[in-house]
């Protein structure tokens, strides 16, 4: 058995997360047979875009190797000593529009989202250009992510949201006001403003 409760912990964030207003629509979870590494992902909205046109996707990738030298760390632990914060996770958060007939300025809409997600949930934006037909114009669909990394010994220890480590609560709702600012803007960025 896995000293770490990782689809515990992903189960009370989706919890956490219908909190902080948003609707988990899918969760999937992947063991690759040959390497044994994990995936477990969550597709979830904002309330207020349930119908489109935002998608948010949050995942989280273990290393088999990862876990097995925290596994190793706390085997090696006496009982009154907790494990170090040296092995961590990421979880990642990624936001998804369909292409837009108008697509923003990249270095205008990096700006803002750094200055929503701030440190704390540091965001790349990025995006690509499609096209139909080679004389069409080109179709921009944009994707944000966000990654944080999370100590292991936070989830052994149940505490990933306690005072020390609550990066829980401040990145739901970073990642709330990220999805707002995206849905506001999204009506004109599609041409139906």
């Amino acid at each position: 058995m896995a000293v770490v409760d990782v689809a515990g912990f992903i189960a009370d964030l989706k919890e956490h997360a219908a909190e902080h207003g948003f609707h988990v629509h899918d969760e999937r979870h992947f063991v690759e047979t040959y390497s044994m590494r994990q995936a477990f992902e969550v597709d979830l909205h904002p309330e207020a875009a349930c119908g489109g046109p935002l998608d948010l996707h949050l995942s989280l990738d273990l290393e088999p190797r990862t876990l097995m030298a925290f596994e190793d760390e706390v085997m090696s632990l006496s009982e009154d000593a907790d494990p170090s914060d040296d092995l961590t996770v990421q979880v990642v958060f990624t936001w998804a529009l369909p292409p837009l007939e108008h697509g923003p300025d990249l270095l205008v809409l990096a700006t803002e989202l750094a200055g929503l997600g701030g440190t704390q949930l540091p965001t790349e934006v990025s995006a690509m250009d499609s096209f139909a037909e080679v004389t069409d114009a080109p179709q921009r669909s944009i994707n944000v992510v966000a990654r944080i990394e999370t100590p292991l010994a936070g989830l052994y220890l149940g505490d990933f949201r306690g005072e020390e480590r609550n990066w829980v609560c401040d990145a739901l709702d970073r990642c709330q006001a990220i999805s707002e600012y995206l849905l506001d803007r999204a009506p004109a960025w599609l041409g139906e403003a």
